[in-house]
């Protein structure tokens, strides 16, 4: 009998629930979006994004279920996020998740957010497909770049469940940094797909300075940021006056092209580089920055290695991830208590 997990996450501002099987197979996928409503705010509001997963958690797990032509009787465990997040946000989920177990009296699994992201790489979106096995192709052990909002990190998994942190941010997050530029440039939030749509077909003369750490696996971001809002400052776009600045769309998409070249160069260089360091026989990337078109394309074109990257709607904050990295723990026994708390610092 096919194994089915519900996956909840609600670790910031999207309320996502997915039903999946056999820890690959998605055969429900439901987001729900946040974006609008703190997109005002330019950035995530913690107590407005509390309250809208309290409004959205249980039609979404519903939706999920209807979608997947799953009862709830037909689950296996419930998974759900316990951390690293938003205290708040994290709450609503769990608390969903500890109801579902306790009254169907199935495993409930706590999962660590930044592991439902590497784990989004065995998914696949297709029900009449085979999921893909990056444990048996290529195989153990895989470099993962996990680049979003909160984090960048570059992990070593040597198996399911070991992990080696190799590399972090010493500040900013790419996916951070992403949103901290746009708003420089007086574009949307989130900052991501502002870039990369501003970006689109625009070459850029001038390029804005790499941080590479040499001798770190490290990442730093803060640099290229300063270097952008400097020559915003010294073109007049910023602060964002339109009037005041001749031919200031061509400007604002040469900045936003050379912006995102300078991330993308850093992100794929260092986590190459860490692959061939420590023998992988694979990269994985996770999180909603490796939604970015640039960084797909110049991971895969410049490494000798199998690049595994989730299409883009895996790659931002969903269930399904959270549902597959639960597969594996439930298939090892693993599941924790309904005393089980949020941990908004979780480490990997």
């Amino acid at each position: 009998m096919p194994t089915r997990i519900l996956g909840i996450e609600t670790s910031c501002d999207e309320t996502a629930a997915s039903v999946v099987e056999d820890g690959v197979k998605v055969l429900s996928n439901v987001i729900s979006s946040q974006v609008e409503l703190h997109a005002r705010y330019g950035g995530v509001v913690p107590e407005v994004a509390s309250r809208q997963h309290v409004l959205q958690i249980c039609p979404g797990i519903e939706k999920a279920l209807e979608d997947a032509g799953t009862r709830f009787d037909e689950l296996d465990a419930v998974a759900v996020t316990s951390g690293p997040g938003l205290a708040g946000s994290l709450l609503v989920g769990l608390n969903a998740a500890k109801a579902i177990a306790f009254a169907l009296d199935i495993p409930l699994l706590g999962i660590n957010h930044l592991e439902g992201h590497i784990f989004a790489a065995w998914l696949n979106s297709q029900r009449e497909e085979e999921g893909p096995d990056p444990s048996a192709d290529p195989g153990f052990p895989l470099v993962c770049l996990i680049a979003s909002g909160g984090h960048t990190d570059l992990v070593l998994m040597e198996g399911y469940g070991e992990y080696q942190l190799l590399g972090r941010t010493r500040d900013d997050a790419a996916g951070e940094a992403f949103d901290k530029a746009a708003r420089i440039l007086g574009l949307g939030f989130p900052g991501g797909p502002e870039i990369q749509r501003k970006s689109a077909g625009v070459h850029h003369a001038e390029q804005l300075p790499r941080s590479w750490l040499k001798g770190s696996q490290d990442f730093s971001f803060s640099g290229i940021k300063t270097a952008l809002l400097r020559r915003a400052q010294q073109s007049g776009i910023y602060p964002p006056d339109e009037s005041q600045v001749e031919d200031s769309d061509r400007l604002i998409g040469e900045m936003a092209s050379a912006f995102q070249e300078s991330v993308v160069d850093v992100l794929v260089y260092k986590t190459l580089e860490a692959a061939d360091m420590v023998g992988a026989k694979g990269v994985i990337l996770g999180g909603g920055v490796a939604a970015n078109a640039l960084l797909r394309q110049e991971m895969k074109r410049q490494s000798s290695l199998p690049a595994l990257i989730p299409p883009p709607v895996l790659c931002t904050d969903n269930g399904a991830m959270i549902a597959a990295s639960g597969y594996y723990h439930y298939t090892r026994g693993r599941g924790d208590s309904l005393d089980l708390d949020v941990n908004p610092g979780l480490s990997l």
